[in-house]
């Protein structure tokens, strides 16, 4: 039986000191399938996802379903990565693909009446003020009123900060489709909350129109 030799670089094999890895080392790693790199970027960046989801969903159970199946389809992708160091960009890509499926399936069983929002509940548990906790529920059943792609665009400006050209490029939209979406939403979100007294103070000093 032939021997097949590895071109897989032995620093790769051995595990090493992962404080001197950059992410192109991790996603070298990823993609020759050594054991340590899916450990590593597990650890570099399921934190990261993590936040994104419940900022977004508003449920750390949710959001933790949702880092399962990221890192499923980053892994078994990893080898369709050609630029290494953008692995961050590779996983926020997926992050954000899962989020818009889950988004469009929780409209569409609201749509059917047989979704009630629980988006707020283990965000709310966490906050102990009695008026934010309710601010908070109140807030994410309003962003459960929006369409997937207009809160998906909304959290990803207003809460993960990212910038239109960003969201534009990882959404694969238009910055000009971006930009309406995100205009709609906020538009929408002000509207309702303006109409709210209780809610009034969420909009100072949100620059939601930037």
């Amino acid at each position: 039986m032939p021997i097949h030799r590895s071109h897989i670089p032995l620093s790769l094999v051995v595990d090493p000191d992962r404080r001197q890895l950059s992410d192109g080392d991790v996603a070298r790693g990823l993609s020759a399938g050594v054991g340590w790199a899916v450990a590593e970027t597990w650890s570099r960046f399921a934190p990261m996802v993590l936040m994104m989801a419940t900022r977004t969903l508003g449920s750390e159970s949710e959001a933790e379903d949702i880092a399962q199946e990221v890192f499923y389809r980053v892994f078994r992708k990893a080898k369709t990565l050609r630029e290494p160091d953008s692995l961050r960009a590779f996983v926020v890509s997926f992050a954000i693909r899962v989020l818009k499926t889950e988004l469009r399936r929780k409209k569409t069983r609201s749509w059917l009446s047989f979704y009630q929002p629980e988006a707020f509940v283990d965000l709310a548990h966490q906050t102990q003020d009695v008026e934010a906790r309710d601010l908070l529920r109140r807030f994410y059943a309003l962003l459960n009123r929006l369409n997937a792609r207009d809160r998906l665009v909304f959290a990803l400006r207003h809460m993960e900060r990212m910038t239109v050209e960003e969201i534009a490029a990882t959404l694969e939209l238009s910055m000009s489709t971006v930009k309406r979406s995100l205009g709609h939403a906020t538009g929408r979100l002000s509207r309702w909350v303006g109409s709210d007294p209780g809610m009034a103070g969420l909009l100072d000093g949100k620059g939601w129109n930037r």
